[in-house]
């Protein structure tokens, strides 16, 4: 096995190493002089594509290809005339090829969740949620369409694209884009520009660095601010990954290096190049790489410098951590040797973690020395074996790995004391990165970058692939849920077999089937979207929870079925928004056809309908021919309203209505809704005679008003007239003439022998207006009740002695004593002579 050093290349006082990733990536009829790269971070999908210029168009799927329109370029004959974007892997695998017809594009770039972004000419922008096609389109605004673009600048979560008219249109967020019109830079011509990700600036929004004149321009959402740099103009701008500094490249080939808020210069390089590079990149923070058609020119700190030469066009595709540098031929990553491999590594190093890795190499070798090499760092081998277990995690090549991990593991099997979990950990991860590195993956990840991505989303990124096999193995390795991943290949199964649609279901079935958290309503949405509704509705037989399935049904047409789930789930909400759903889209007979049958249904309608929809009441009611509360709903509305002739109207509609029913209760209904007729004119009448307001009133309330303003014979008519029951009457003429205080007429009611409502209610009525002298003569038409009762009422009218005669034809001599502690003045000696005679008896 070559040396871990032999890839190399001090730079400075750094080291640097370009590691080789994969052998022949593209095919060599692609001639990539004429393309342009754009990766996704973090070792994503490689995105190419050409323009009307040339007759084939390329995309891949961690950087991103396209044909640089300002090019005089040559293609032969075997090209198609017709473009598309191709999405590849790093290793060179054909992900996906993406038919273009929609113009000339200006921009390519990726998020960092691996979305594809295309901007073309007139301002569209297509952001492809996947690596499979699908996109959602928005427009950029603002006069794009008129100036068009010219070109785009991307960071992880938006871009600015720059108009004809140096106008820049910012997208900070493409979940819910909303362009954003920059501050206005001078019109003058733009010699380069780039921007800084609203992360790393003091405002958090983005800014833009544009090259104009002899000077640089800081844009952001509210000014332009001129930098006053001289030496200009620069035609390339680049800022480092973490925002902090900035590359400027001269006309006359000078390398400056600045701080971000151009206050201090932190180095500088002589290219002596006689034309621009085509391409200015940050390797990591620490270095800038220049790229010219065949030459890489590496620029570390104070000027240092490293030059590499290849056989063919490279392009320099950067990332977080370094830089990967792409030919037909080869796919490399160059980065700064991170301290912990220099501190491993390095040849005649004397640190703890290099003579522990020697120590395991010396003990292969069954020689002495490697206890001699323990002795000599005791006292730092834990930093050792942390320092082996990093290193192990920055190396790309397996054979150091397991070197390094098992210098590690001879380390941590002398300590004492020591918590294994790092290596544990870095062991897991390993197996992860080694994995996905593998050339039918093609997803060379750093650890650094796997860090940065996390687990979650890298599983995503295989699921993106197809690689469902991989990613479930890789979730059960980390414990993470598979039911994402088994639900994605449904909805793939669904789309793209061939085979009939019951074979699909059974196999889709039996897969998903007690796995937990499967939705199948997710692969029933894909297999309707598809066209196969018959598809969707069988796998959503299988869907366990109703408020999943019913918003599909909907959407599939099926009302029946989508209310019956919503039923059976017993959510009234449910069943509820399923009702209003079809009442907006299905036709009124047909809606009403549904809720035949289906009980709880109608009734969640008539209760929602109440007050709210009269007219859908009566339709409802009309449809189930149920007259009678059709009838009832029409003299509801009778009685709110006030033009008397309008609700003799609906009241004759309610009789009407009722007219053919041969029901004992409509019959009955029939009769009140007449009579009501009857009253309502009889108040109309009396309105316009008396001047008074009984309209609305009801029957024994439009008595007891007659009898209370002294008409008491209109009122005995209408008691007449309308058969008003005799103790209604009583009691209605007895609290009207109280009411009137008409004590006369009470006095010749008293008169009469019997009353239908007996004599004790005219007691209390008038003992209640006040008047106990009244109300004393109802007392002994009382016979109903006891004397005890009889003596307590002429009590409550003052009338103690008659009180007391009451007991006394009893003969309740108790209750006379009882009743000579209430008395007052003569009333005393009074009830004690009652008392008194009946003793004398004795």
């Amino acid at each position: 096995m070559s040396s871990p050093t032999a890839n190399w290349e001090k730079v400075g006082d750094r080291f640097y190493r370009k590691v080789k990733l994969y052998d022949a990536v593209f095919d060599q009829d692609l001639e990539l002089e004429n393309y342009t790269l754009e990766g996704a971070p973090y070792g994503g999908a490689v995105g190419t594509y050409r323009s009307y210029v040339v007759s084939k168009v390329y995309l891949t799927a961690s950087p991103a290809l396209y044909r640089d329109e300002n090019k005089v370029h040559s293609y032969r004959g075997s090209q198609v005339a017709k473009s598309s974007i191709d999405i590849y892997s790093y290793s060179g695998k054909l992900i996906r090829r993406i038919n273009w017809d929609k113009g000339s594009i200006r921009g390519l770039g990726w998020s960092e969740d691996e979305r594809l972004l295309v901007i073309t000419e007139d301002g569209t922008v297509r952001c492809y949620n996947d690596l499979q096609g699908d996109f959602a389109q928005f427009s950029l605004g603002f006069g794009s369409e008129e100036h068009k673009v010219k070109a785009c600048r991307f960071w992880l979560s938006g871009f600015v694209a720059i108009l004809s008219n140096n106008h820049f249109v910012a997208v900070t967020s493409y979940g819910e884009p909303r362009p954003k019109l920059l501050a206005i830079p001078p019109t003058d011509e733009v010699h380069s520009w780039t921007v800084i990700s609203p992360a790393y600036t003091l405002s958090r929004s983005v800014e833009v660095l544009v090259a104009i004149g002899q000077t640089i321009y800081v844009v952001d959402s509210s000014e332009t601010e001129d930098r006053v740099l001289p030496n200009g103009p620069f035609k390339h701008i680049s800022v480092s990954p973490n925002g902090l500094y900035v590359t400027l490249y001269t006309e006359d080939g000078m390398v400056w290096v600045i701080t971000s808020d151009f206050q201090n210069k932190i180095g500088e390089y002589e290219s002596k190049a006689k034309t621009p590079p085509k391409d200015v990149q940050w390797c990591g923070n620490d270095a800038v790489m220049l790229a010219w058609e065949d030459e890489v020119h590496l620029i570390g700190p104070n000027g240092a410098s490293l030059k590499y030469y290849f056989d063919g066009w490279v392009h320099l595709l950067p990332d977080v951590d370094g830089v990967r540098l792409i030919t037909n031929d080869v796919c490399e990553f160059l980065q700064k040797v991170p301290d912990c491999t220099v501190d491993a590594f390095k040849l005649g190093s004397s640190s703890p973690a290099s003579v522990l890795l020697d120590a395991v190499d010396q003990l292969e070798k069954k020689s002495p020395k490697a206890d001699e090499n323990i002795r000599l760092i005791r006292s730092n081998l834990p930093d050792a074996v942390g320092t082996c277990v990093q290193a192990a995690g920055q190396e790309f090549s397996v054979h150091w790995q397991k070197q390094l991990l098992k210098a590690a593991s001879f380390g941590k099997s002398i300590l004492d004391l020591y918590s294994s979990d790092d290596f544990v950990d870095m062991c897991e991860t390993l197996r992860i990165l080694n994995a996905v590195r593998d050339y039918k993956i093609g997803l060379p990840i750093s650890y650094d970058q796997y860090r940065r991505l996390t687990p979650e989303k890298l599983v995503q990124r295989l699921i993106d692939r197809h690689e469902y096999l991989l990613a479930i193995r890789l979730s059960e390795y980390l414990r993470l849920p598979t039911n994402k991943i088994y639900v994605h290949w449904a909805s793939q199964k669904v789309r793209n077999s061939t085979e009939d649609e019951d074979t699909i279901c059974n196999t889709v079935v039996s897969k998903l089937n007690n796995k937990p958290g499967i939705s199948f309503e997710v692969v029933a949405r894909a297999a309707y979207d598809e066209g196969r509704s018959h598809l969707a509705t069988e796998l959503l037989n299988h869907e366990t929870r109703a408020g999943k399935q019913v918003p599909l049904l909907l959407a599939m047409e099926e009302p029946g079925i989508a209310l019956d789930k919503a039923l059976e789930s017993g959510d009234t909400d449910l069943v509820f928004f399923v009702l209003l759903q079809l009442k907006k889209k299905l036709p009124l007979a047909s809606f009403f056809r549904l809720l035949t049958n289906r009980p709880v249904a109608t009734a969640i309608v008539e209760a929602s309908a109440q007050g709210q929809d009269q007219e859908l009441l009566k339709d409802l009611y009309y449809q189930d021919d149920r007259r009678l509360d059709g009838a009832n709903l029409l003299f509801s509305e009778a009685l709110n309203q006030t033009a008397p002739q309008t609700k003799v109207d609906k009241l004759k509609l309610a009789v009407k209505l009722l007219g053919d029913s041969k029901d004992p209760a409509s019959t009955l209904h029939s009769r009140f809704y007449a009579e009501a007729q009857a009253l309502i004119r009889v108040q109309a009448s009396l309105d316009q005679d008396l001047d008074a307001h009984y309209s609305g009133l009801s029957l024994n309330e439009t008595l007891l008003r007659l009898i209370k303003t002294g008409y008491g014979k209109r009122a005995a008519k209408l008691q007449s007239d309308f058969k008003v029951p005799e103790k209604t009457w009583w009691w209605l003429r007895l609290r009207g003439l109280v009411a009137k205080r008409d004590w006369g007429e009470i006095e010749e009611v008293n008169k009469q022998r019997r009353s239908p409502i007996g004599w004790e209610p005219f007691y209390n009525e008038v003992l209640g207006a006040g008047n106990q002298k009244l109300a004393s003569l109802f007392v002994s038409k009382c016979t109903g009740l006891s004397a005890q009762e009889r003596s307590e009422m002429f009590v409550k009218c003052g009338m103690v002695v008659k009180a007391g005669e009451e007991l006394a034809k009893v003969k309740d001599v108790n209750g006379l004593e009882e009743l000579r502690e209430k008395a007052m003045g003569g009333e005393v000696a009074e009830i004690q002579r009652m008392i008194a005679q009946f003793r004398s008896r004795r």
